[in-house]
């Protein structure tokens, strides 16, 4: 049996995923970490980016998340989200709308809160559509 280590990615809103997994790959602050079991320990923050989940099966799970914070403790490694979405669950028409939106006020450069507020939904959205398109490709092979 391999060695796992205990996964939680909660967001503000709820859980989305408590389990067993070999490998949690996430994108920190300076760029991508994996988490494996016996990592040693860490917090640190992390930006929009992936969660990508490997279980015990070898099955991977794609999240998408909206920054956050991770922690990796002995047993378990938790990712506190600001928000967070399974792949599946993404509306591919809204998070599109979004973008566009989005991209919009970034055209017409608002004001500097707008402007700020444009560009995080911006990069939310489209780590949203990576992970949808990651999920696509997983389930062509």
């Amino acid at each position: 049996m391999a060695s796992t280590i205990r996964c939680d990615i909660v967001s503000a809103e709820q859980e989305i995923f408590h389990g067993e997994a070999t490998l949690v790959v996430v994108t920190g602050e300076l760029g991508e970490l994996g988490i494996a079991p016996r990592h040693a320990p860490l917090i640190t923050r992390l930006k929009p980016g992936k969660v990508v989940v490997t279980l015990p099966s070898g099955e991977q799970l794609d999240f998408a998340i909206g920054g956050g914070i991770l922690e990796v403790q002995p047993q378990v490694v938790t990712v506190l989200a600001d928000t967070a979405i399974r792949a599946q669950d993404i509306d591919e028409a809204a998070v599109r709308t979004a973008m566009e939106e989005a991209e919009r006020v970034l055209a017409n450069r608002g004001e500097a809160m707008e402007v700020a507020e444009a560009q995080q939904k911006l990069l939310e959205a489209t780590v949203q559509l990576q992970a949808l398109e990651r999920l696509r490709k997983t389930l062509k092979h």
